[in-house]
């Protein structure tokens, strides 16, 4: 599939600037090789202060987010939107559907912020020295919101039959066999043999599938490797061999080159 290029879908940095500049100026250039911190007046997001683009996809921020935490956010995307690092999106069909679904992702420092129409990533939630202790440690939350943006707002609506997130699909088809069962609420208790089984009531079943999305591709990725302990009580195929010899379904459409899934798992310093 054709890729796009990063000089066309980010702002990239320039020569560091020492004044600020309001109404979409620029107000830090940051210490990031590819991004630029921008102030911004965005319809429906003017409670944060800036935001950074990646590929036409903004990361907001909250006035109170660290710098640090937000570029590490929009790293994050960057990498698995062009994982190779080429400086060209991986899946152009995937970045089409993320622009015309308005996607979106905002960073909050405390609970009463989380009141915009996005997905929000808390600023103590993302922890990127997680990726530099051998993944050890408090996890880096970045690598579930970010994710998330990309397949509700991105594979969910490029490929609908696929990846969409209501009940017979491919990726439902095989969250269902995860979850031993077509459930549209919580069972208690799962069934036996099920190995997803995640059991937030306030989670339906459109919800669930996205979930099931993370844990599996972030499994094959390696994410999970050390973190059993923390996540069996939602899903116990924590490794990609897991993966690969007990959900078969969801390993088949999660590796299919058609999709041009992410084969690293990101860290947080793209490198273009």
């Amino acid at each position: 599939m054709k890729k796009i290029s990063l000089a066309v879908a980010v702002v990239l940095v320039l020569p560091i600037f020492n004044a600020c500049k309001k109404d979409g100026g620029i107000i830090s250039p940051g210490s990031d090789p590819n991004f630029t911190i921008e102030a911004h007046n965005d319809p429906g997001f003017r409670a944060t202060n800036r935001k950074v683009d990646v590929f036409g996809i903004p990361v907001y921020a909250y006035s109170n987010v660290e710098d640090n935490k937000l570029l590490h956010a929009a790293n994050v995307m960057a990498q698995y939107l062009d994982n190779d690092e080429d400086g060209l999106v991986d899946n152009m069909t995937l970045l089409n559907a993320l622009t015309e679904n308005d996607a979106a992702l905002f960073m909050w420092k405390s609970e009463s912020q989380i009141n915009l129409n996005a997905q929000d990533l808390g600023a103590d939630e993302s922890i990127p020295s997680w990726h530099t202790n051998g993944n050890t440690g408090r996890f880096d939350a970045a690598l579930e919101e970010v994710w998330h943006v990309i397949t509700h707002s991105g594979y969910a609506n490029a490929y609908p039959d696929i990846f969409g997130e209501n009940a017979g699909t491919s990726l439902t088809n095989a969250m269902d066999i995860a979850r031993g069962g077509n459930f549209t609420s919580i069972p208690n208790p799962y069934p036996a043999d099920a190995w997803y089984t995640y059991d937030d009531n306030t989670c339906k079943y459109d919800c669930m599938a996205t979930e099931y999305m993370y844990w599996a591709m972030t499994s094959i990725l390696g994410a999970q490797e050390n973190r059993l302990n923390e996540i069996s009580q939602e899903w116990d195929l924590n490794t990609r061999t897991l993966v690969q010899n007990r959900d078969t379904a969801i390993y088949s459409l999660l590796t299919d080159t058609a999709y041009l899934f992410p084969s690293v798992l990101p860290d947080g310093t793209y490198k273009h």
